[in-house]
């Protein structure tokens, strides 16, 4: 194969119809891309251009050798930009629970475009057990205790539960006489928690919701107590939206976990996502 810089000088005066503006354009002086042309032509033993007056023309053999060397020089720019430009935009698939979402993953979407900008989310929205049943992703965040049967955990929070409620509320003389907000499922912890705090009382029960989320609107306006899980309830509780009525927290076992399935290896994204939100909420439970 003939030199590579023969073949960029050759290239370029062929483009530009002028060995001067090819020198130019390659950085050269115009004897030495003359000299490359000169050679590139022994080598083949064939003329590549016809000398005019004012620039030079192709012949027919240079001609027909042109379009091959420029898809030649096509070829290895778009192989170097696949390779070691940085990567194109990449989807993570990733299924959660809504209230997971809503109060701790979209509140992180900047510093997940900050952090991995190549990055974009495909987020769907776990309601019920059954909807991680369906196939689309390898990564899903699931609630409960870390005992997920063919899956592997990283644990990603510790659940703390404590009587909030809105400000409003917040100033009863006796808050265990109000109506308390229920959740169905693992949350659903009222009675552990008073004889845990050793509160007595007789708890009025009042709305039941099939997401924490929802429940926690209800109790922003008003509703009722909410027994709010930390670190979910944390951004409301800093916002004055809902105040504790209790100082006493109660550690539950149960926490969300990001898992996958112990057979599926993780592709560069899914395992950069992976790093990042272990990251994010590990500087979480530290503040």
């Amino acid at each position: 194969m003939p030199p590579l810089d023969w073949l960029r000088s050759f290239e370029a005066a062929a483009r530009l119809s002028n060995f001067t503006a090819a020198a130019v354009e390659l950085g050269l002086t115009q004897a030495a891309v003359s000299q490359h042309i000169r050679f590139l032509e022994e080598r083949l033993k064939i003329r590549l251009f016809s000398r005019l007056a004012r620039g030079v023309a192709l012949s027919p053999e240079g001609a027909a050798y042109l379009p091959h060397i420029q898809s030649a020089f096509a070829t290895i720019g778009n192989s170097t930009t696949e390779l070691f430009e940085p990567r194109a935009i990449q989807t993570v698939t990733i299924r959660a629970p809504i209230s997971f979402v809503l109060l701790v993953l979209m509140p992180a979407l900047p510093d997940l475009a900050r952090t991995l900008p190549r990055i974009q989310l495909d987020v769907v929205t776990i309601h019920r057990p059954t909807d991680y049943d369906q196939s689309g992703s390898v990564l899903d965040i699931r609630f409960g205790s870390g005992a997920f049967p063919g899956r592997e955990a990283d644990r990603l929070t510790v659940e703390r539960l404590v009587p909030v409620a809105s400000p409003a509320l917040a100033g009863s003389a006796d808050w265990t006489s109000l109506p308390l907000l229920l959740v169905a499922g693992a949350r659903e912890m009222w009675a552990e928690w008073f004889i845990a705090a050793g509160v007595p009382g007789h708890p009025r029960r009042s709305h039941r919701f099939d997401s924490f989320v929802a429940a926690m609107e209800a109790a922003k306006a008003g509703a009722g107590v909410l027994l709010g899980s930390r670190p979910l309830i944390d951004a409301a509780l800093a916002s004055k939206y809902l105040v504790r009525l209790s100082g006493f927290e109660l550690s539950s076992s149960f926490g969300h976990f990001l898992t996958r399935a112990s057979a599926a290896p993780l592709t560069r994204p899914e395992q950069d996502f992976r790093q990042w939100l272990l990251s994010r909420l590990t500087k979480m439970a530290s503040t």
